[in-house]
């Protein structure tokens, strides 16, 4: 289409039709140039952080390497397939002439660990942006599904299937690139408050008096006097302790987690970090050439009727 026939077009364009057709340009621009202002960000920000080794990591924002693998306990399922994994998310949507409605969807919250060369490091996936690779793309006539079979769809299924199946996976043994916030719990790492545990092993006793009596009732007159419960929290204190000597001696717990006041992003990737840096910057780039194309559009259409 040539430039006179694009310039009669717009002219001619209803009014509604005109205006609705600019605030696409304007907004399509503008979420472009956020778009790259966001991808350009997350690859600086894997840039410039150092991938730290899990035993010696500061408290704090970090990145890590290693690999995926569950947790001692239940499995982590993805609910469409039944496949084992260690983070999933899925999409059911029925499928209209015009639209389609999404039906069920959700992600995965479970915790899985990260494996690195020197230890080991619990991931909670809430609230991560997650890249994958096993992407799964089916289609049936019903819902829930029918079948057990995951696998794609045929190219008549495509055609006249009527709810669309979608399921992304990480698995046990891939590699996992983390960055995110990353803190020790318990072992030497961990702050004790020993005045609180005292309270909650006094408030656990009060609730069977008769241990209580049993132990502590000195002279036998069936209460509990003034020297008495001072022995009571005397035992209590000492327990308290002997506890928390018992685990400033464990290891510590790593855990990595979405920074809560920290806009910083959270990544879990499949991809190496180079990989992962390269990735962001083409969306970036993508994102900025339609940041320029569509707003160089709204305001040609806006100079062609308005001025």
């Amino acid at each position: 289409m040539s430039a006179e026939s694009l310039q009669a077009w717009v002219l001619n364009l209803p009014q509604g039709k005109f205006y609705f057709y600019l605030l696409i340009g304007i907004v399509a621009s503008v979420a472009g140039f956020v778009f790259a202002f966001i991808f350009f960000r997350r690859a600086r920000i894997i840039e410039d952080t150092p991938t730290s080794k899990i035993r010696s990591a500061a408290q704090g924002y970090v990145e890590l390497a290693g690999r995926g693998e569950l947790m001692e306990g239940e499995p982590i399922i993805a609910p469409l397939t039944t496949t084992p994994c260690t983070w999933y998310r899925y999409k059911v949507e029925k499928i209209n002439d015009r639209h389609s409605r999404v039906v069920a969807s959700g992600s995965s919250d479970e915790l899985f660990v990260l494996v690195g060369s020197t230890g080991r490091c619990v991931i909670d996936p809430e609230g991560a942006t997650v890249a994958c690779k096993t992407k799964k793309m089916w289609y049936e006539f019903s819902y829930p599904s029918q079948r057990n079979s995951h696998k794609s769809g045929s190219f008549l299924g495509r055609l006249s299937g009527r709810y669309r199946y979608t399921e992304e996976r990480m698995h046990p043994g891939e590699s996992l690139y983390a960055i995110g916030m990353f803190m020790s719990v318990g072992g030497g790492a961990e702050s004790f408050n020993t005045d609180a545990e005292v309270r909650d092993v006094l408030a656990l006793w009060k609730k069977n008096p008769a241990a209580l009596l049993k132990h502590f009732d000195a002279n036998g007159d069936g209460e509990l006097d003034v020297q008495e419960w001072e022995a009571v929290r005397k035992a209590a204190y000492q327990r308290v302790r002997r506890e928390q000597s018992k685990r400033s001696v464990e290891p510590p717990t790593h855990i990595m987690k979405k920074p809560q006041h920290d806009n910083r992003p959270y990544l879990l990737s499949v991809y190496p970090q180079h990989e992962l840096i390269k990735r962001y910057k083409l969306k970036a780039g993508g994102c900025l050439a339609g940041f320029f194309v569509a707003g160089s559009a709204a305001v040609w259409m806006a100079t062609v009727r308005l001025v």
